[in-house]
């Protein structure tokens, strides 16, 4: 099982980064990469709480893990802790062996030097069907309007 470990540096406090790692309005905006639109069909933050989440590619010529364009995953929080830390299980919804079983997905947040904050994620045990480099494309892409969103208030 592979692991991929992908550094984000904030221009904006710890606690404006976690509240969008917890905010499902925030997450549909944020966690989803280019090329890609989200629907949360459910999120319960809250250590123990149960999350839902489509992804359908834009391109009708892409294949999805869970239908001909979508990729859905549910999990579970595992710990949050305010301003520092977010560990998920997440599991693909999919017929396909290779794509099957559990990730774990922990971000962690520390202050930066300059007053922004460093995040770190680190997704590990994803499924053998599940390219690394794409994974960590995807997330890099995720990042990316998450810092925007903390930055800016909106996502370009």
């Amino acid at each position: 099982m592979a692991t991929t470990l992908i550094g984000k540096h904030v221009n904006a406090p710890r606690s404006a980064v976690y509240r969008l790692l917890v905010d499902a309005e925030a997450v549909q905006t944020w966690q989803v990469p280019t090329g890609m639109s989200s629907e949360v069909h459910e999120f319960d933050a809250r250590e123990g709480g149960r999350f839902r989440i489509s992804l359908t590619y834009d391109d009708p010529t892409r294949t999805g893990k869970t239908t001909a364009q979508t990729d859905t995953h549910h999990g579970r929080f595992v710990t949050l802790i305010p301003g520092e830390q977010v560990v998920q299980i997440v599991e693909f919804e999919t017929d396909d062996p290779a794509m099957g079983g559990q990730m774990t997905i922990a971000i962690s947040l520390a202050d930066a030097e300059d007053g922004g904050t460093d995040l770190t994620a680190i997704h590990e045990n994803l499924p053998s069907g599940l390219d690394p480099e794409q994974n960590e494309l995807g997330w890099r892409l995720s990042l990316a309007k998450l810092a925007a969103l903390a930055e800016t208030g909106r996502v370009p």
